[in-house]
């Protein structure tokens, strides 16, 4: 099991990145627009900048949904590889068999 606050402050990214999603996407917009004067896309520049750090997507990481394990993580399932052949021994995966020999 992962910390307590590594999952928490995971989570408080999640709320952080949804909240700014549309400020963000705006600002690098208009940066992006070569048509527009370069004045106005430096400003929108800096005020990117200003946005929270943690507000950025790529600051988000992976973990999984039961252990908040942020290491093997299968984004199919959501689970790490420990809890993906836990719950397949136990047959909790639908299509999924643990081959044994």
């Amino acid at each position: 099991m992962a910390k307590k606050s590594m999952v928490e402050r995971e989570k408080k990214r999640e709320r952080m990145v949804a909240k700014y999603a549309q400020k963000r996407a705006a600002l690098k917009e208009v940066i992006n627009d070569q048509s527009r004067p370069m004045e106005e896309r430096f400003k929108a520049s800096l005020k990117l900048a200003d946005l929270p750090r943690n507000s950025s997507a790529t600051r988000l990481h992976n973990r999984c949904q039961l252990t908040g394990r942020p290491h093997a993580y299968y984004r199919k399932l959501k689970l790490s590889r420990i809890m993906l052949r836990e719950l397949g021994s136990q047959g909790q995966i639908p299509g999924l068999v643990k081959s044994s020999w």
